[in-house]
């Protein structure tokens, strides 16, 4: 089974909790160094479509929203916990790029990339986990 590339339209959950399987979401500590970022993965290969970025307040307003739908049953998995995770460096300022890498490799260089561009925090969604 093929996995979808997420749009600002197309928010993937499981049980009302964040799940972007193939994405790697990342938190940038400000607008500037999240630009930076995408222009670093574009050199590195990924396109346009691969990369969707998200300020904080849009950020913030995203995770208010699914946490108050999240199921019940959503709150025994660890994407609940990542949610306030990311609502959290929102409010404090933190931009946000949701790269699609479903190959281990992609995740790789999305990593090493933001990494370079003083990434706060950079997730990896599985199937599972």
């Amino acid at each position: 089974m093929a996995i979808k590339r997420m749009t600002k339209d197309d928010h993937p959950q499981s049980f009302g909790a964040f799940k972007p399987v193939g994405h790697v979401v990342v938190a940038m500590p400000d607008d500037e160094r999240a630009a930076a970022a995408v222009r670093g993965l574009r050199a590195a290969g990924f396109e346009a479509e691969d990369i969707l970025e998200y300020t904080a307040a849009e950020e913030d307003d995203e995770m208010d929203r699914m946490l108050q739908n999240a199921s019940d049953l959503a709150g025994w998995g660890d994407e609940v916990s990542l949610m306030r995770r990311y609502q959290e460096l929102a409010k404090d300022g933190a931009s946000w790029l949701i790269v699609y890498a479903p190959e281990d490799d992609r995740a790789s260089r999305v990593a090493e990339v933001t990494k370079s561009h003083g990434a706060l925090m950079a997730e990896k969604y599985h199937r599972l986990v």
